[in-house]
């Protein structure tokens, strides 16, 4: 069986096949003798702590989300090869998705409508409190 050659996770990062570890087991569930016999489900294992495609931040990045290995497991399928492209295409997803820029939010200020209907509240909330005091000048 020809192994997968490398995963693309981006434009930026492609892990070579040296670094992944393949582990293959039996599926769980119902099958009858298929689901006895096959090692269909696939695990794929990713040392981030050892890799030597990833940059310090990258590492860092990808460690501190994961720790030191990455593990996504496939058994959607009854196919081996299938379940191995599935493996394949989590953890590139995964990979992708922690290393992807995180928006900074820009602190805003509040509209012109909001202080409005701020202000119109306390307006409102200080007269329904002054309703309900004892008025003692009667």
């Amino acid at each position: 069986m020809a192994k997968d050659p490398t995963i693309e996770v981006n434009s930026n990062l492609t892990i070579p096949a040296d670094e992944l570890i393949w582990r293959y087991g039996p599926s769980g569930g119902p099958g009858g003798q298929h689901a006895n016999k096959s090692n269909t489900r696939a695990e794929l294992i990713f040392d981030i702590a050892n890799s030597t495609v990833l940059s310090e931040s990258q590492r860092a990045k990808l460690t501190d989300m994961f720790g030191p290995r990455l593990r996504v497991v496939a058994d959607d399928s009854r196919s081996q090869m299938r379940n191995r492209q599935v493996a394949a295409e989590r953890l590139a997803a995964k990979l992708a998705e922690a290393l992807k820029p995180k928006r900074v939010r820009r602190p805003s200020k509040p509209g012109r409508g909001a202080r409005e209907r701020r202000l119109a509240d306390k307006r409102k909330q200080s007269q329904r409190k002054a309703n309900r005091r004892i008025s003692y000048d009667d």
